[in-house]
């Protein structure tokens, strides 16, 4: 059944140019739930088969909408751990939805 309140769901795949980057990027990233008000959720996952094509993290977070996650993205304690995670990857994809479950 469709819902009146649509969650927006952010999903970001990271490379990383040492792909043991990528357990302590998921560490500093799970540590932004419950610091940074705008995520209602957070799941992150590593790549576990490091197939050619694999991306070595994969995190999710839902919003409220596309304001709360800009809001999440201009934390302060996104911003900062961004400084340390950007220069780390080699390559970066993003999906956003909105779920209408």
């Amino acid at each position: 059944m469709p819902t009146d309140n649509p969650r927006l769901t952010h999903v970001v795949l990271m490379k990383f140019h040492d792909r043991a980057d990528a357990k302590q990027a998921g560490e500093l990233l799970s540590a932004l739930d419950g610091t940074v008000p705008h995520i209602l959720s957070l799941t992150i996952a590593l790549d576990e088969l490091a197939t050619p094509v694999s991306y070595d993290l994969c995190m999710t977070t839902t919003h409220l909408s596309a304001a709360e996650l800009t809001a999440y993205q201009q934390h302060p304690a996104h911003r900062e751990l961004a400084q340390w995670l950007v220069p780390r990857l080699a390559a970066r994809a993003v999906v956003d939805y909105f779920d209408m479950r």
